[in-house]
């Protein structure tokens, strides 16, 4: 068995992953970052239109990029079993995911501090946000010299400008900024683009960083548990490919476990820490019993109204192969055209529940017929409008199917298990309605596809919304932030009666943020770097950690 040691071990390399191990070798100490999948070097990935193939049906040309899990049967969705893509590669979701860059709300943010998780207040975040950045836009609330580019949607489509007049027409504001002054209103998104092409954490981080000889990345590397000294982490076990021989790291400093909300939950509880029950009942040792580790699951949810076109407005699935070659041409000569698109490029943040205060749904606008993710072929020109419900009140769970590493965990999401997220499922395709019906789009398009003009009454769109609503990419909450007896990990991110063990990434959130899930992860990050780096004694520039 090979061994070797390294200051830190950084265990996944995605969003949240390749923003520590970056920060912490830029500071001098030595760095090992593992990640279970290949370098993103396929063309697609560095496209920002090759998303749409990156995470439609797999074709036997495109490279793996995720751990094809599945849930478990859905009980409030008819028994359903969904796909849930969750990024294997170099970047993680940061290199297969829409390129929209949104933070939520500030609230989201305050809201964490008030339950447990002091110092991750929006003030708190704010300085990490911009850190991260690299923009032109109002430096109040951007910043102007971080690794991640972010811009404007330059060039819109006419169909995407259309929805946002659409909306304007609706009663909804624009907005320029949804991280800004106020998230409300509809626009044009920020994406995480530059000159054409995607930036994902990987290229924003590690670029700069592959030369550095105290940084070493090993791809194809799929870690099986954490190894301890009592209860302290000393080091991690991992495997190669598809090789049998184990091989170990050690760490003399910290592990930081970066493997995300459905990984980072299975491997603490594949190592010993998690609902001391269900791990013996697995044939796990106990190292710690956390029961909060793996529960706490929530996900954004996706329910979608698909619109025919009455002419070629609208672009995939019409997309003939003279088109095509043009716009292969125009993206390889200028890195511009369609194909310099992240399609999704407007959006909007609006309240459907009177009651609230802030925005509690968010809508997208696809230039395309894009039904459960693109795995249902439709031909022709349309248009899908999807909306997501901010604050979700359900919570489901990841565990462990067994005690074998390489076992897929249970998945459950468990949505539309608190009938208030079903009520807003449906209130907002009426809302969803009412922008279709404004005049903008309304002379673009013949007909309401999905779920129909039909379905109307409150069981129809219950029935459409349970046959068709999905994931919509964004799981948080399995190890997270807190100081009651569901905590896994305490406002430093450690895991709770370990030693030098954190976890760090969208898997620590209390409460899901009302927004895209990848801005705020990269953040959590940057503060997680600070943090480390501070108890281990060592100054740091740049945003103060509290």
């Amino acid at each position: 068995m090979k061994e070797r040691s390294f200051d830190y071990v950084v265990i996944g390399a995605g969003a949240a992953g390749c923003v520590v191990a970056a920060r912490l070798a830029e500071a001098g100490a030595s760095v090992c970052l593992l990640e279970a999948g290949g370098a993103a070097r396929h063309p697609l990935f560095a496209i920002p239109a090759g998303f749409a193939r990156l995470l439609g049906p797999r074709r036997s040309w495109l490279p793996r990029v995720d751990w094809d899990y599945m849930t478990v049967p859905q009980a409030h969705l008819d028994g359903r079993i969904l796909r849930y893509p969750q990024a294997k590669v170099i970047g993680g979701g940061s290199s297969i995911n829409a390129m929209i860059y949104t933070r939520g709300h500030p609230a989201d943010y305050d809201n964490w501090a008030r339950h447990g998780a002091a110092g991750w207040a929006y003030h708190d975040m704010l300085p990490y946000f911009r850190k991260a950045e690299n923009s032109g836009l109002d430096p109040i609330y951007h910043g102007r010299s971080g690794p991640m580019s972010v811009n404007r949607v330059s060039s819109p489509l006419p169909i995407s400008r259309a929805f946002v007049e659409a909306a304007v027409e609706a009663g909804i504001p624009a907005n320029p900024d949804f991280n800004g002054v106020t998230q409300e209103g509809v626009g044009l998104h920020q994406v995480t683009i530059s000159r054409g092409r995607r930036v994902s954490s990987a290229t924003a981080y590690l670029s700069g960083s592959r030369d550095r000889f105290n940084l070493r990345i090993l791809r194809d590397a799929t870690v099986r548990r954490i190894l301890f000294s009592g209860t302290r982490a000393t080091g991690i076990e991992y495997r190669v490919g598809a090789s049998k021989e184990l091989n170990r790291v050690v760490a003399s400093q910290e592990i930081i476990c970066s493997a995300g909300a459905i990984g980072s939950a299975k491997l603490l509880q594949l190592s010993g820490i998690g609902p001391a029950d269900h791990l013996l009942c697995r044939g796990v040792g106990v190292v710690a019993n956390l029961p909060g580790v793996g529960s706490n699951l929530q996900d954004h949810f996706d329910v979608y109204l698909v619109m025919n076109c009455n002419g070629p407005h609208s672009l995939p699935g019409a997309v003939g192969p003279g088109t095509a070659l043009q716009w292969a041409a125009l993206y390889a000569l200028r890195k511009s055209g369609p194909l310099a698109s992240n399609f999704v490029e407007a959006g909007a943040f609006v309240r459907v529940d009177p009651t609230a205060v802030i925005p509690d749904v968010q809508f997208h606008l696809l230039p395309a017929y894009v039904v459960d993710s693109g795995h249902e072929k439709i031909t022709g020109h349309g248009v899908s409008i999807y909306s997501n419900h901010l604050r979700p009140r359900s919570r489901g769970s990841v565990r462990l199917a067994s005690a074998d590493p390489e076992s897929p965990p249970l998945i459950d999401p468990n949505f539309l298990a608190d009938s208030y997220d079903l009520k807003m499922a449906i209130a907002s395709l009426r809302r969803i309605r009412d922008i279709a019906a404004a005049s903008p789009l309304r002379r673009l398009t013949s007909g309401e596809r999905l779920p129909g003009a039909d379905v109307q009454s409150e069981d129809e769109m219950a029935a459409y919304v349970r046959r068709r609503g999905k994931t919509d990419f964004h799981p948080v909450g399995t190890c997270r932030i807190g100081d009651d007896g569901m905590a896994a990990v305490d406002t430093q991110l450690r895991v709770i009666g370990i030693e030098r063990l954190r976890v760090v990434d969208a898997s620590v959130m209390p409460h899901i943020i009302g927004g895209n899930t990848a801005a705020p992860t990269i953040a959590i990050a940057e503060k997680a770097a600070e943090l480390i780096l501070r108890s281990a004694g060592h100054s740091v520039s740049g945003a103060a950690v509290n």
